[in-house]
């Protein structure tokens, strides 16, 4: 009988952490790290402060957990997204057309506000710095499998990482103003380019 009580507590419990933390993402997406107060997460996600101080009694935990919770889901998006294709100029095209897309939403532009954040920040830099690093190794690697190439062969490595590094200038480009159509264009043409780079 206490176990029927407290599943469905323990639920409710579950449900309101992910509230709060899918609601601190779009406040740091929406109103950058100084807006993104407790209150203000708790009052997106609706629910008392009470309520989320009691998850996350300090700012500073809700945002460290929220630093998990965008890096895991940055890595979710990529995963469901990247395809499984046959070789060929279609498959590098889709691919790169998903990686720039994935910089320029909203878990990108929510963890862009935590990389500025952290730059003048030095415990949150802390928190960061290696969350950061895990979704460069990651992106990398399934960057690759998507692409079908294997990174021993000359020139593969930073083929692969001029993509990832140009889709995320790409994706800064676009914070301030909506740059879909210069986007588009310079991805078309570093499809061409990568195709050629990694079907040599």
């Amino acid at each position: 009988m206490v176990e029927a009580v407290r599943e469905p507590r323990q639920d409710r419990s579950r449900a309101t952490r992910q509230r709060l933390l899918a609601a601190a993402v779009d406040c740091l997406a929406e109103v950058g790290w100084s807006g993104s107060t407790v209150s203000v997460v708790a009052e997106h996600a609706g629910v008392s402060r009470g309520a989320a101080q009691h998850h996350f009694p300090t700012r500073e935990n809700l945002f460290t957990a929220a630093i998990e919770y965008v890096t895991e889901e940055r890595l979710t998006h990529l995963r469901a997204n990247l395809p499984n294709l046959p070789p060929g100029r279609d498959r590098t095209e889709f691919v790169v057309h998903t990686l720039g897309e994935m910089f320029t939403g909203k878990l990108f532009r929510a963890a862009l506000q935590l990389w500025v954040a952290a730059a003048s920040d030095e415990p949150l830099k802390a928190q960061v710095v290696p969350l950061e690093a895990r979704v460069g190794r990651e992106t990398h690697r399934l960057t690759l499998e998507a692409l079908g190439v294997d990174e021993s062969r000359p020139g593969i490595r930073e083929a692969v990482q001029a993509t990832l590094d140009m889709a995320r200038g790409l994706g800064l480009a676009n914070v301030l103003t909506d740059d879909t159509k210069r986007r588009r264009r310079v991805l078309t043409q570093w499809t061409a380019m990568l195709t050629t780079a990694i079907t040599e």
